[in-house]
């Protein structure tokens, strides 16, 4: 059984804005040249379309408008909580399993928001799952501490 991945930042606003910047503009943070399906095909994505409501679908869009699935809404909390199916892979592996991913939202002291994110359930991803587990624990540095904490105004 492999480790989860747990990452923790705190971010300079409440949890309503932390939740919204991550649920409803994550076109706006996610480095769509670099971690997304169509960033390994060699082309920037456009936008990362999520339904936000329990069942909703993540999907990435491709820069030639080629929609691909991330994963479903299983829960869906504002402002406190969203817990998901989450996998996306290189152009032209099928995905059949995914991931789960849950994200965290707790008010902290001085108008603050701790946000966790967990990811788990690498065993559906096969014999490849620890090496999809060390891209995700690198791209989360980037993706998460970094991208979403800028968008965030950290």
């Amino acid at each position: 059984m492999l480790d989860p991945i747990v990452k923790s930042i705190d971010v300079p606003c409440g949890p309503q804005q932390a939740f919204d910047v991550f649920w409803k503009d994550m076109s706006a943070w996610w480095p769509l040249d670099k971690f997304t399906t169509s960033a390994m095909a060699g082309q920037p994505a456009k936008a990362i379309r999520v339904d936000a409501r329990p069942g909703g679908e993540i999907v990435e869009i491709g820069g030639d408008d080629t929609e691909t699935l991330w994963g479903v809404i299983e829960a869906f909390e504002p402002p406190s909580y969203v817990r998901t199916t989450f996998h996306f892979a290189p152009p032209g592996v099928v995905v059949e399993d995914r991931t789960l991913l849950e994200v965290r939202f707790t008010g902290i002291d001085g108008g603050r928001t701790r946000v966790e994110l967990t990811q788990t359930n690498w065993e559906v991803l096969g014999d490849q799952a620890a090496d999809i587990r060390g891209g995700y624990e690198f791209g989360w540095g980037v993706i998460f501490e970094k991208a979403y904490k800028a968008a965030c105004g950290g």
